[in-house]
């Protein structure tokens, strides 16, 4: 099939600050995103001809009017999406279709979340199906569920402990320097590997560091193509491919035969995502990789699942400085969802947002030397039922 590849251009794209945003609504969030977008592309409100609005949100059947009442839209076309932890990327994919269709001419694709007001800390797992014997009922809070991954892992590949904490406590130690690096972030101070050890538990082995915050957040992204986008500005980036991966397991359950090291909705995605982008090695080719770092284990096992270091090979990677700021390939480079904490629906365009910023040479003292191809990952639920997302984006050849 034809795919997207440099079939869509971003042209604008905006990000709010995010953390614990009491002074603000998410309709503030979305106009103080999509304002800064239009504003660094260049156009008007009224340019837009559709928009595509990715928010979880408490609000049962709500609809894109949340956007267009924000924004004041001119009885323009607005679809709300949601798609667990991939919304953002999902409202982006939506957008990016729409336009390469030839249907809109230029679009916006804005996700938005207020996590702090709601009483909720993240996606909440809903339903189940227990009565399948081969499946076991999972009516656990997200940090259990990925302490069984952690807890896994080191006895898979054969680590103590104290390797296995000190693994994951290097983790966070990037990402949070990382994040003291940037403006936008919740959390933007340093942690020692002490400090990451040592931290409070949550779910052994997962403590303090090793978990993402609970944060509010918007970003947004106008899209049209390349020919259209040459006319607006010199400096916009192509959307090099997609992929959503949704598992049809039962949901709220997991298979009893898994192996809880890696995730196969991500392993799919990857592998969708990088055939229609062209990449056949992701470890030389992706220099930038935004990927769901809700849990430091996390991490480890989206980085094994997209190819960008053997199974059980992680920590001699982290060590060796390979996902570094500047090393093979830059993993958080913005904080990540360590620091910048997960407002469902937010999180997939902030993630395409830090590799817009690097592309085009922006990123302060964060910046790359040269980035070409850059991804934004997410992933939520519980695997075998779960979604994966995955967006690439790159420089004009």
């Amino acid at each position: 099939m034809p795919g997207i590849k440099d079939r869509v251009a971003v042209v604008g794209m905006g990000c709010t600050r995010f953390g614990e945003l009491w002074d603000k609504s998410d309709q503030d969030l979305m106009v103080e995103s999509c304002h800064e977008a239009l504003a660094d592309a260049g156009v008007d409100l009224k340019d837009i001809q559709a928009a595509w609005l990715g928010i979880q949100g408490t609000e049962t059947g709500s609809s894109g009017a949340r956007l267009a009442r924000a924004l004041k839209t001119d009885y323009i076309p607005v679809t709300r999406v949601e798609n667990y932890c991939a919304t953002g990327i999902e409202a982006f994919r939506n957008a990016a279709y729409a336009v390469a269709a030839g249907i809109y001419d230029i679009a916006l694709a804005c996700g938005a979340e207020k996590l702090k007001d709601s009483g909720t800390t993240g996606l909440t797992q809903m339903g189940g199906e227990p009565q399948f014997s081969s499946w076991v009922w999972a009516p656990i809070v997200a940090p259990a569920r990925f302490a069984l991954s952690a807890t896994r892992y080191f006895h898979t590949y054969g680590l103590t402990p104290q390797e296995g904490k000190k693994m994951l406590a290097m983790i966070a130690v990037k990402n949070h320097h990382n994040g003291s690096l940037n403006t936008r972030a919740h959390f933007q101070r340093e942690i020692t590997l002490e400090q990451a050890i040592n931290a409070p538990m949550i779910a052994w082995p997962l403590g303090l560091y090793d978990c993402c915050g609970v944060s509010d957040g918007s970003a947004a992204a106008i899209i049209t193509r390349p020919e259209i986008a040459k006319r607006i500005k010199d400096d916009y980036i192509l959307v090099k491919g997609f992929a959503i991966s949704c598992g049809a397991g039962p949901q709220g359950v997991i298979a009893d035969d898994y192996d809880y090291v890696h995730i196969d909705e991500i392993v799919r995605s990857g592998q969708m995502a990088f055939e229609e982008a062209g990449i056949k090695d992701p470890r030389k080719e992706v220099d930038i990789a935004e990927i769901h770092d809700c849990f430091t284990i996390t991490e480890v096992l989206i980085c094994e699942d997209l190819g960008f270091t053997p199974r059980g090979q992680y920590k001699q990677d982290i060590e060796a400085g390979a996902f570094d700021l500047g090393g093979e390939v830059s993993v958080n480079a913005d904080g990540g969802l360590k620091c910048f904490g997960h407002p469902i629906g937010a999180s997939g365009l902030r993630m395409i947002f830090e590799s817009y910023l690097q592309l085009r040479g922006k990123a302060g003292p964060r910046q790359l030397k040269n980035p070409r191809i850059g991804i934004a990952q997410n992933y939520g639920g519980l695997p075998g039922g779960g979604v994966s997302g995955i967006a690439i984006v790159g420089c004009r050849d």
